[in-house]
């Protein structure tokens, strides 16, 4: 099978549906987390479920039902939980946190949000062989799928590689758009426009709380360079 891997969607719906013009018919589709917490989050997750059975789900760190203890994160959490109705919480709740898919051209293919231990544990494009080595010592896939980190790489580790699909709502590479992977029978790691500019005028038409850092990371993202050190230097810290 070819595989579209659609990670860090954040409730971003204008990105999504330009995204899903380009994912070829015959692809099965993995949500890789983090895929409603946002300013379209009841929008995004009809969307999804139109896709019916192709479409493949990942809990991400953002989709777990935990409060944030600082704002704007708290407000934005509290508004995000206030449009999701109890199906749609259900159903979150049944994602699991890893899949493994056999893939065209790839073989067995273990896609992860973070990492295939944790969905909060960060994999950049310089991460050190042994932090990564340690983040994959339980895994027996030569073919490893993540996001979290919002920026797109392709690397390997011996024997395995390690793929970041990059963030379709979210992406943090330095241009404006949506960011996805294609799988089968290699890797296209794949940039797709939209209209970023019409997307934040529907979100300043919502109530959607403190939208104008988000808008900001959709009109200038950060470089993959900057997002990388930072996610590393978090990563380091929080291993000590």
């Amino acid at each position: 099978m070819k595989v579209a891997a659609l990670y860090d969607i954040h409730g971003n719906l204008p990105a999504l549906d330009a995204v899903l013009a380009e994912v070829p018919g015959d692809a099965e589709i993995v949500f890789g987390g983090d895929v409603f917490a946002g300013p379209m989050p009841a929008e995004t997750l009809t969307r999804a479920r139109e896709l019916g059975s192709r479409a493949h789900f990942l809990v991400g760190n953002a989709d777990r039902e935990e409060a944030p203890a600082e704002e704007p994160g708290l407000a934005r959490y509290h508004w995000v939980q206030a449009h999701l109705s109890p199906n749609d919480r259900s159903w979150i709740d049944s994602w699991p946190q890893t899949l493994t898919l056999d893939v065209d051209g790839l073989g067995s293919t273990l896609f992860c949000h973070g990492s295939p231990r944790s969905d909060v544990e960060a994999i950049t494009a310089v991460t050190s062989k042994d932090r990564l080595s340690e983040l994959l010592k339980d895994v027996n896939e030569r073919m490893v799928v993540c996001g979290h980190t919002h920026h797109q790489f392709d690397r390997r580790l011996d024997d395995v590689r390690i793929v970041n699909a990059g963030s379709v709502g979210l992406a943090y590479e330095g241009r404006r758009g949506a960011y996805w992977a294609l799988l089968g029978p290699d890797v296209e790691l794949r940039r797709t426009a939209y209209d970023a500019d019409a997307a934040a005028a529907v979100v300043r038409a919502t109530t959607y709380p403190d939208p104008e850092e988000k808008i900001e990371h959709w009109l200038a993202p950060p470089s993959a360079e900057e997002a990388a050190e930072v996610f590393e230097q978090q990563a380091l810290a929080e291993a000590r």
